[in-house]
């Protein structure tokens, strides 16, 4: 019997409400009897040139550097035009100045810090140089400033590679079913978000999913509350109650061989919350916080957007353990423009179909990857690009995406805005 309350496996197709939107719709669908038969990674591989997947020391660095002086630079500047400090009138003009400089400072940095970010995320796949001591070294030292526990995360973000959309073996954004979200076998609005939409209405609810993805998603899943996998590192079920962490050596979702490492992670964060703790002992807590929590905060923003908006949409599939192959998971990634925001977060959005078929390949050579894939793969409808612009996308992604029926089969993300109303359905027997 699965989550969601069924016995034999679900295939459903995508949701009417897609087509009639009048929007991106995923070209594959696996449920079609004329669907093309997948490609081996082997054959995808074959027609990406091969220098995409050389990998060098310098240019890497040279990113690493670009970001810093990015980063410098605008410390520099704001140091220059702003204080730290309150202002003394809070309805005056330099209170305004004070109020929007900081928060242009706050976002640029964000996005600044998100490309350091990518760069350490290029460090624990293995692409940032040929040497993975190097590699790691680099990408502890970025991670552990952004408080990301570097190895813990590097061995989960592998499993994400490795079982992208599988709902009982993927890790990272896994979807629930409707079960888990409050909804009865006949779709009854019984507790938690099913209840919790009802109550706020359609709008409400999709802005409370924005905010609790992009403000408290990512802490929520280095604590092991949100978006995690289902099984533990040997195959066996998350028990009632059990969670599965980032922080602790014993965590189920690591294997004993890299407790060590796991270890290592958790004190580098430690030691990281203890040199912000002594910062703002020494200089304030408002200082800090407008210097790095800030911008921390619209960093983990930005990486949570990506991995929501690359492998969620109303009508990309995502498959229980019966129905998945790795390629099926790899080619349910979607590229997404990002405009301006490429450049300073190294095209990751824009890429990301590529980075899930071949992680080692540096991110500096994913454009001309991408431009081969696509090539290859857009004919036989098996390339997910979705043009509409970020924003729009998370939008509808926070309306339409919000759980599925089951974990068996192939399955379609719905939205509790399908689901009756319980006064609609009380009205309906009466």
């Amino acid at each position: 019997m699965g989550k969601g309350g069924r016995s034999e496996p679900i295939t459903n197709g995508p949701s009417k409400r897609v087509n009639e939107d009048d929007v991106w719709v995923s070209p594959y669908n696996p449920l079609d009897a004329k669907a093309p038969t997948l490609p081996s990674k082997g054959e995808i591989k074959a027609v990406i040139p091969k220098e995409c997947f050389e990998r060098s020391y310098m240019h890497s660095m040279y990113f690493v550097f670009r970001d810093t002086a990015w980063a410098v630079a605008l410390v520099y500047a704001t140091n220059h035009f702003l204080s730290t400090e309150l202002p003394a009138e809070f309805l005056s003009l330099d209170a305004l100045k004070w109020f929007l400089g900081w928060n242009f400072y706050a976002f640029w940095m964000g996005c600044i810090l998100t490309g350091h970010w990518v760069l350490a995320h290029e460090c624990g796949h293995g692409a940032f140089s040929p040497s993975q001591t190097f590699n790691d070294i680099v990408g502890f030292i970025l991670h552990q400033a952004l408080l990301v526990p570097y190895f813990a995360w590097q061995y989960t973000h592998a499993k994400h590679h490795r079982r992208t959309n599988n709902l009982i073996d993927g890790e990272s954004h896994v979807p629930s079913t409707g079960a888990e979200n409050g909804l009865g076998p006949n779709n009854e609005r019984l507790s938690f978000y099913a209840v919790l939409h009802e109550a706020m209405g359609d709008g409400a609810f999709a802005a409370f999913q924005v905010w609790s993805h992009l403000v408290i998603g990512w802490p929520l899943y280095l604590l092991g509350m949100a978006s995690t996998g289902r099984i533990a590192y040997d195959g066996s079920p998350m028990e009632d109650g059990e969670f599965f962490d980032h922080y602790r050596p014993g965590s189920r979702m690591f294997p004993p061989k890299i407790r060590t490492k796991i270890t290592l992670s958790t004190l580098g964060v430690l030691a990281t919350l203890a040199l912000l703790v002594k910062l703002s002992l020494d200089y304030g807590f408002l200082t800090v916080a407008l210097w790095y929590t800030f911008p921390y905060m619209w960093t983990n923003s930005w990486l949570v957007l990506y991995t929501w908006l690359q492998h969620t949409d109303p009508s990309v599939p995502q498959y229980g353990q019966d129905e998945w192959t790795w390629v099926k998971g790899a080619l349910s990634t979607i590229d997404r423009p990002y405009g301006i925001f490429d450049y300073f977060h190294h095209t990751i959005g824009s890429t990301h179909v590529a980075h899930h078929l071949f992680h080692e390949m540096p991110f500096y050579k994913a454009d001309v990857a991408t431009a081969a894939i696509k090539e290859y793969l857009e004919p036989m409808g098996l390339y997910n690009y979705d043009p509409t612009p970020w924003y729009m996308a998370m939008w509808r992604i926070a309306k339409t995406c919000h759980y599925v029926e089951d974990t068996k089969g192939i399955q379609y993300y719905r939205s509790m805005e399908d689901v009756p109303r319980s006064k609609d359905v009380q009205k309906k027997q009466e």
